[in-house]
């Protein structure tokens, strides 16, 4: 992207230094940075009308829900939901995934089956492991090949009129393979299983349309997004959302409460149980506005210049090996270099001013299938540069050259 150093400034963070070297921020598949517009929606938010929403008749309390209603509009259109109260506004993906599993307990019967993909995040394992236990449902894995791709030809074969559930990512958080959703979408309809997509690594990279996917549960977290922690959404089709009891009970999700009876409010406001992040949805909406602005189309393929170049250079290393070589994949790198723990070459890249990830990334099916304790991981963004892939790579000879 020609204008990369004027969307560099809209990120105060870039200019740090850590050790004493400016800092190359390679951690955005576990949280991508906020940029300043965001950062003043905040700082608005607190100090002209910070108040607490639909319930309040006085002037900042209308205007604090209008703007979160605003904000929930614009992740309609822009995951193209077909209705507003289809987005739920949660902490999260991992709230988001909790509301569905939690909701399904009374949809899943004994010896039901869930299939869930190998390279799941735990967040989107765990839930699912705990609702088998409840009902006596059975998990099924989707296993995936040594270069990182979900084995689509056992998926048919797992495919049966036992199949009620389908979990998948669309974008592996440790290898950063791109998954054939429509692909799985389709043929889980087929035998009459709903189907719910992570698409927590996803949303920085692609624009999700839900109703073309005709996806049933579509997951998102803010902070993956350029937006604040602690606030993300769960789409759901109407009737599927109708069918789910509410997660949690309080204020904001009841229509009447009486000690003997309570009635549940429509959608959204079922799931959305007390007092909600009101100024982290309004940021969301911030978020969006300013990726669309920069454009998704132009993010893409500056983020598939970084994956390769970076990709080219990594592999001139001595020693060095790539896990996840999907042929679709996006800008995630995880690698180990041979002998060496991953631990220890993260902390020589962090002495040297360089952030990336070491360990399992909450993934450790796949570290486990690979026999490997767990990878370096380096996850780039449209504000990254070619000039910050070469620091690093030169800072993985150093490290390499200091630990063997």
């Amino acid at each position: 992207m020609s204008h990369i150093d004027s969307i560099r400034k809209d990120f105060p963070i870039l200019k740090r230094e850590v050790n004493g070297k400016p800092l190359v921020y390679l951690d955005n598949a576990a949280t991508s940075q906020t940029p300043q517009q965001v950062i003043d929606v905040i700082v608005d938010y607190y100090q002209n009308y910070n108040a607490n929403i639909h319930r309040g008749v006085h002037a900042l309390s209308q205007e604090a829900t209008d703007k979160y209603e605003q904000a929930r509009i614009k992740i309609q259109q822009h995951f193209n939901a077909k209705k507003t109260h289809e987005i739920i506004f949660t902490s999260g993906t991992t709230h988001s995934i909790n509301i569905v599993a939690n909701g399904f307990t009374s949809l899943i019967k004994k010896g039901d089956e869930i299939l869930v993909s190998a390279m799941e995040h735990h967040s989107n394992i765990v839930p699912w492991q705990m609702l088998c236990e409840r009902t006596g449902a059975i998990l099924k894995v989707i296993p995936m090949s040594q270069e990182g791709e979900l084995l689509m030809n056992v998926y048919d074969d797992l495919l049966c009129d036992k199949t009620k559930l389908v979990f998948c990512n669309h974008i592996s958080n440790a290898l950063g393979t791109i998954n054939p959703i429509e692909d799985i979408i389709e043929k889980a309809h087929a035998v009459g299983a709903a189907v719910l997509i992570d698409g927590a690594q996803a949303a920085p990279h692609i624009v999700a349309d839900v109703q073309k996917l005709d996806v049933d549960f579509y997951t998102v977290s803010a902070h993956k997004i350029c937006g604040p922690t602690g606030i993300g959404m769960l789409y759901g089709k109407e009737e599927w959302l109708g069918k789910l009891p509410p997660y949690q009970g309080g204020g904001e999700m009841i229509a009447e409460v009486t000690f003997e009876k309570t009635t549940y409010a429509d959608l959204p406001h079922k799931f959305e149980a007390g007092t909600p992040n009101i100024c982290g949805g309004i940021a969301f909406g911030a978020a969006l506005d300013y990726m669309n602005e920069i454009g998704f189309d132009a993010i893409a393929a500056y983020e598939h210049e970084l994956l390769e170049y970076a990709t080219q250079k990594l592999l001139e290393v001595d020693g060095l090996k790539i896990y996840g070589t999907a042929k679709n994949k996006t800008s995630v790198i995880s690698f180990n270099i041979n002998g060496i723990h991953p631990y220890d070459i993260g902390t020589i890249l962090d002495k040297l001013g360089i952030a990336v990830r070491t360990g399992h990334h909450c993934a450790q099916p796949i570290m486990d299938f690979y026999k490997i304790p767990g990878t370096v991981r380096a996850s780039f963004s449209f504000y990254n540069t070619m000039e910050e892939v070469d620091v690093l790579v030169e800072a993985i000879k150093r490290a390499k050259n200091m630990l063997q």
